[in-house]
């Protein structure tokens, strides 16, 4: 049985002005402090935040712990796991290769990897850069005991490479040691020596589940009864996939460098932003960015999330407006806000859905739903912990008698009873979608 201490702490809140002055302009702070303080009201909220536009900060606010039990706050240059939105920076280093010609991204990614699978023979490193390639997710491992290496499972490719675009982490970890083999150097000394330091990203690097790392953020989990530590994940191994940490203020400066062009050249920048293939999230994908125009604006921007970790980056370059969104609590809602605060910046009116509305129900109604239901796919088996319905570990909140809903993902539940007037079904919706109804053992 896992353990977990639970934390029941007020969370502070600090304004970060750090990178220039706050603009005096036509959003007040209010607006912006509309957008986020439900969420932290919630409890489904702790982190940093950042409006900028040509690089001056319209908003920046923390909020909550980096550390919960020092009571350290959050701060504009508090270091969070960004996960996902690595891959821009392993994107970008392999273009910078390609620029001094260590490699072109049209070759075949054997050509540097021989001991790749024969299967992998057309896969492209293009075809890695804009998630094309075919590989089946973890059809190959990054192994950080040294020597370092990538091991490989000889599974057959899901498609043709070019043929259809298919997220898997495994392009950006193949990248990434490839990137150690071309360039001679590991990949976060590769990132240090030419993209955090050019740039001033002096709060950035490759995160360590062994190395101290100087104002590194905890992860955090929304628990029945409060904030509890975050299972901590093997953050090494993640390597160009997932394993980069940065500051709201860094990640400013990379997106002022790179569409700036302070990063790569105008040849390379194209590439590296053009649409490649259309995605399940009806956006375009090109290398590590969603591509797409909101209510008629171009529009990049990626996400990521680890446990304990989730973040939101977007970029509008007709406007010069960065969005940054980083939270060291997991936590659906920093696409939400991140848009919600894109459009105020925007002076657009705030189409925000505020989040569900907590009550508290007595444990024998709670009783009710315990029990094992069947769906499709498996069964799900729901626990009472304390004054909250369980599923796993994902704590339930109710918002009325028969609805539930989870914080740290977009998750709710609906049960419903049979003809004889007994609960024996859910209904489970993810991401607004309805996911399918489960019917009580």
């Amino acid at each position: 049985m896992k353990i977990k201490q639970v934390f029941h702490l007020a969370m502070p809140t600090i304004v970060l002005a750090s990178l220039g002055a706050i603009s005096s302009a036509q959003v007040p702070v209010e607006r912006f402090e509309q957008v986020v303080q439900p969420y932290v009201d919630a409890r489904m909220f702790m982190g940093s935040v950042m409006v900028a536009k040509h690089g001056k900060v319209l908003f920046g606010k923390s909020y909550g712990w980096a550390d919960a039990e020092w009571s350290i706050p959050n701060s504009a240059t508090t270091r969070f796991q960004v996960a996902s939105m690595t891959k821009q920076f392993t994107a970008a280093s392999i273009l910078l290769l390609e620029e001094r010609g260590k490699l072109k991204s049209d070759d075949p990614v054997r050509k540097y990897l021989p001991d790749a699978p024969a299967s992998w023979e057309k896969v492209t490193i293009y075809n890695l850069l804009t998630m094309s390639s075919g590989i089946a997710d973890g059809s190959a491992k990054y192994d950080p005991t040294p020597p370092d290496k990538l091991t490989y499972a000889d599974k057959p490719l899901e498609f043709q490479p070019g043929e259809k675009w298919v997220y898997t982490n495994t392009n950006y970890l193949v990248l990434g040691y490839l990137l150690e083999k071309v360039s001679g150097q590991s990949y976060g000394d590769f990132l240090q020596q030419n993209i955090f330091k050019p740039l001033g990203m002096n709060d950035s690097g490759l995160d360590s589940n062994v190395a101290i790392v100087p104002h590194r953020a905890s992860g955090y989990w929304p628990g029945a009864d409060g904030i509890e530590n975050a299972e901590r994940t093997n953050i090494t191994g993640a390597l160009s996939a997932g394993g980069v940490y940065s500051s709201t203020e860094d990640l400013l400066r990379w997106e002022e460098g790179l569409f700036g062009g302070k990063v790569l050249t105008p040849a390379s920048f194209r590439k590296m932003t053009s649409p490649y293939k259309h995605t399940t999230f009806d956006n375009d994908y090109a290398c590590a960015l969603y591509v797409n125009r909101v209510n008629g604006r171009l529009w990049f921007d990626y996400d990521g999330n680890n446990i304990g970790f989730t973040s939101k980056m977007a970029y509008y370059p007709e406007e010069g407006l960065a969005v940054i969104v980083l939270t060291n609590l997991n936590s659906y809602t920093t696409g939400a806000i991140n848009g919600a605060l894109a459009a105020a910046a925007h002076g657009e009116s705030v189409a925000f859905v505020p989040p569900p509305k907590e009550i508290t129900l007595p444990r024998e109604v709670l009783a009710r739903y315990v029990g094992t239901y069947e769906f499709s796919d498996g069964p799900d088996v729901f626990t009472l912990q304390g004054a909250h319905l369980m599923t796993g570990n994902i704590a339930l909140f109710a918002m009325s008698e028969t609805k539930f809903f989870s914080k740290g993902w977009d998750l709710q539940y609906e049960f419903s009873r049979n003809n004889k007037g007994e609960y024996a079904f859910v209904s489970v919706y993810f991401n607004g979608k309805d996911k399918g109804r489960g019917t009580k053992k």
